[in-house]
């Protein structure tokens, strides 16, 4: 069933209707873009949704919470779902429909979980894949299943989730696609925080600590460009992490942006390289877990 909400913006739970929408724009020679979310938006969605209207005649996106990709129910059970106030933001950012399904509509035979899974090896591994075991398969198999069921399109994700950009990427690749990935940039707030649906749950104290992880980036961006090696660079992002005593650092690291590979001191041509450099870091701070990426080499 669709319905229209009052920023305009078409609705509906439906494959089939998605499908139908996305084709008939297509067959009229329009452009299709596509971003997938799990709700709760904020500005650095609405920075994906209007680069996405500026680049394409019509704009669709998704909001589904997947259950696929939480290995704590809690945090399933906790993770915000704002559907009315995510039509608004999606309708002021210039999109023309929101795919808002159930999870029976992707996930069939829920709650017993799917036969066929998405896996991509090594770059799900490490970093958050290590931290959070299972998560990425959770991601990679429900943005394909996403964009299969939206056809050929360009899709919008922040870089501030940068190894799942990275995944998305990979997946698009591997299973060809018709999607062009487009990464942008990440959204902070006047404090340097990067946006995320998940700062809402911090407290006063906590919000105010998590302003580290950037502070961090920073500092290690600085140590690189100063001749820092790798090893001096991750040194230099846990002190300033690890002197907030709300924070509990998981990772502070530098590496190759393109496969997220640890940068090796013995290797310069590979860490010198700055074009090819990403640092990344994450951390627990109060009851949830916040990460934050930057090219080292890009003025901030």
């Amino acid at each position: 069933m669709t319905t229209t909400t009052a920023p305009g913006v078409a609705v509906t739970g439906t494959v089939a209707d998605l499908s139908e929408r996305l084709d008939a724009a297509r067959r009229a020679g329009r452009s299709v873009g596509v971003v997938l979310t799990m709700g709760a938006l904020h500005d650095g969605h609405a920075s994906l949704i209007a680069r996405a209207a500026a680049e394409c005649d019509v704009v669709a996106v998704s909001v589904f919470v997947n259950p696929t990709q939480f290995a704590e129910p809690s945090d399933l059970t906790n993770y915000p779902r704002t559907l009315e106030h995510d039509l608004e933001v999606a309708g002021r950012a210039g999109a023309d429909l929101v795919f808002a399904p159930s999870v029976s509509e992707i996930y069939p035979d829920w709650p017993t979980l799917a036969a066929t899974t998405v896996t991509v090896r090594s770059l799900g591994d490490r970093w958050e894949g290590l931290s959070r075991p299972g998560h990425f398969d959770g991601v990679a198999t429900v943005v394909a299943k996403l964009l299969v069921m939206a056809g050929r399109c360009r899709t919008y994700f922040g870089e501030k989730d940068f190894q799942q950009l990275a995944i998305v990427r990979r997946v698009a690749r591997d299973l060809s696609l018709p999607v062009e990935v487009v990464g942008c940039p990440t959204v902070r707030e006047p404090d340097g925080l990067a946006m995320s649906s998940r700062n809402v749950r911090l407290s006063a104290a906590e919000r105010a600590a998590a302003v580290c992880l950037s502070r961090a980036l920073a500092d290690g961006a600085a140590t690189l460009r100063a001749g820092g090696d790798p090893r001096a660079v991750e040194a230099a992002m846990a002190a300033v992490v690890e002197a907030e005593p709300l924070v509990d650092l998981d990772y502070g690291v530098l590496v190759d942006a393109d496969d997220l590979e640890p940068a090796d001191v013995g290797d310069a041509q590979r860490w010198e390289d700055g074009r090819r450099l990403r640092l990344l870091v994450a951390a627990q701070v109060g009851p949830v877990r916040l990460i934050d990426n930057v090219d080292p080499w890009s003025p901030r």
